[in-house]
């Protein structure tokens, strides 16, 4: 443990008796959680940072939008604005938060909206949908989704458990009860059956979890962030040299990514949500310019690429070869399908029962 984090510790410990009594107070009834009229699945995990939410939205959006009418909500981190907004896939990302508008431009054909009350917004969705996936919600108890999904990072589960701000644990790793399913996410594409079994013995499954384990699939085409051009990422190779723009809280699974194709990688590397500023544009373009080398690209995420998509940018960039690399998620030993009948039922369940 670093001096810092044995310092914040006593603040780790006092956050930890107050999330565990707001938890209770919750489970005892003494705070109030609302219940809806219609399926609401939530996606969450218990750190903070990326564990791949926004991925498992987006698989859930496919799963489910063409059986029901859905809406997605979140509460729009990062964006200026305050209260309930319909996401627009022509909106700046200071309004709606980078992932709304991501998954926004990504499904054109669902409605997605963004409120800090998620209660609130729920009650305004619900009018004209039959299902809400609510992002990052699992901590918001104020709202009892019919059905929780849970999600942990690989990458983190071998560190210590501690709670903010000491560590990066939202609320105790107990709080994993309340989940319907729990995922391993960003797994090795090989991941051995008895690297599985070590894993499950980390999260510790309560009888009622189905567990689940997944891995990062990259697309075989990167796609320019402002117009509709592809490239296919074979055309990168050594000599290939790559200005990385990243403003995600873990950027090492891509930087590996890459790494495959070219390890001339120059990395413009920001925090999680990082606003994008006219300095850090013109930084990208000198630095871009100045690469010794007949290949050169610029990658990005499609997080970030939202968050590029202004007015302020897209004469400055436009012309650039800046690229987007798409990404989904893939069920290890083809347990897909176990996933997605978890997730039917529990829809058709839900409205037979109403």
């Amino acid at each position: 443990m670093s001096i810092l984090r044995f310092l914040l510790f006593p603040l780790s410990f006092i956050y930890g008796i107050v999330t565990y009594l707001r938890n209770k107070f919750y489970d005892w009834g003494i705070f109030k959680s609302q219940k809806f009229n219609l399926p609401i699945i939530s996606v969450g995990n218990l750190e903070v940072g990326g564990s791949g939410k926004t991925p498992m939205v987006e698989y859930l959006i496919n799963l489910l939008k063409n059986d029901y009418k859905l809406a997605t909500l979140s509460r729009g981190y990062g964006r200026k604005t305050t209260g309930f907004r319909w996401v627009k896939p022509d909106d700046n990302a200071t309004l709606t938060g980078d992932e709304p508008l991501q998954i926004s431009q990504k499904f054109t054909d669902i409605n997605v909206a963004v409120c800090e009350n998620r209660a609130y917004g729920i009650t305004e969705i619900q009018k004209q949908h039959q299902l809400i996936l609510m992002d990052d919600a699992f901590q918001h108890r104020a709202v009892k989704p019919g059905f929780s999904i849970l999600l942990f990072d690989y990458h983190q589960l071998r560190k210590t458990k501690l709670l903010l701000p000491a560590g990066n644990y939202r609320e105790l790793f107990s709080g994993r009860k309340r989940a319907n399913i729990l995922v391993v996410t960003k797994c090795p594409n090989q991941i051995s059956e008895s690297e599985k079994q070590h894993l499950a013995k980390i999260v510790k499954p309560y009888p009622h979890h189905n567990l689940f384990f997944t891995n990062i699939v990259y697309s075989t085409h990167l796609n320019h962030v402002f117009n509709n051009t592809e490239l296919a990422i074979d055309l990168i190779c050594k000599k290939t040299a790559v200005l990385l723009l990243t403003g995600i809280a873990k950027p090492e699974p891509l930087i590996n990514e890459i790494k495959k194709y070219s390890t001339n990688i120059l990395h413009h590397a920001y925090a999680d949500h990082h606003a994008f500023s006219q300095k850090n544009m013109l930084k990208l373009v000198a630095d871009f310019e100045a690469l010794k080398s007949n290949k050169k690209i610029i990658i990005t995420t499609q997080k970030d690429a939202v968050r590029l998509r202004t007015d302020n940018f897209t004469k400055l960039l436009n012309n650039l070869p800046i690229y987007e690399w798409p990404i989904n998620i893939n069920f290890v030993n083809n347990t897909a399908i176990n996933f997605d009948n978890l997730i039917k039922e529990y829809a058709q369940l839900y409205q037979r029962i109403s």
